[in-house]
């Protein structure tokens, strides 16, 4: 069993329904899902677009442990010079193992390597309390060789959070974990 597994079943579920009196651990907020996704907007020609797909699905598939899938235009767009079909960029959902497994490297591991890392924004949550965050450069994922890039990415990674809202999330996260910036003590001298 994964570790941050292990600690949510042992220690963070039992305090989220003590802190915030849930009648039983079912009640308690899980996350449910990690989705991860990575735009690609350059270069403008769609056949050059297709040519970096398979690259960024291997990356996908070397960060999660898990095959990606290409995100393709649903519409045309002439503004943007887009058709229908043409490949936007590449997604992959995490369930199970996989999403444990991949929540504990990127809060021990991935957010410590980005560069300046002061914390994550603890303004990322929705009305249903999600959590999303984005990550500047993938090459912060200790797995990614940069000299098998053809350009630095940025990728969004959302956190789906079942029977929660914004304060029962950000107390789930945080006993897990998470590394939220701490908010500076302004002083009046």
């Amino acid at each position: 069993m994964n570790r941050l597994r292990k600690q949510y079943q042992e220690k963070v579920a039992p305090a989220l329904k003590k802190e915030f009196d849930f009648p039983n651990l079912l009640a308690v907020p899980k996350i449910e899902k990690v989705v991860l996704n990575m735009g690609v907007t350059d270069p403008a020609d769609p056949k050059a677009r297709e040519k970096i797909m398979p690259i960024l699905l291997k990356q996908f598939e070397i960060i999660t442990g898990q095959k990606a899938v290409v995100s393709k235009a649903r519409l045309a767009i002439a503004n943007f010079k887009l058709r229908e079909g043409d490949p936007l960029g590449v997604m992959v959902t995490l369930r199970g193992e996989y999403m444990w497994e991949f929540l504990d490297k990127l809060i021990s591991l991935v957010l410590p390597r980005v560069k300046d890392f002061r914390g994550v924004s603890t303004s990322a949550f929705d009305g249903e309390g999600n959590y999303s965050l984005g990550i500047e450069e993938q090459i912060a994922f200790p797995e990614i060789d940069f000299d098998q890039i053809e350009r630095i990415r940025g990728l969004q990674i959302n956190l789906v959070i079942s029977n929660s809202d914004q304060k029962k999330s950000f107390r789930l996260l945080e006993l897990l974990g998470m590394p939220f910036e701490k908010e500076e003590i302004k002083r009046n001298e």
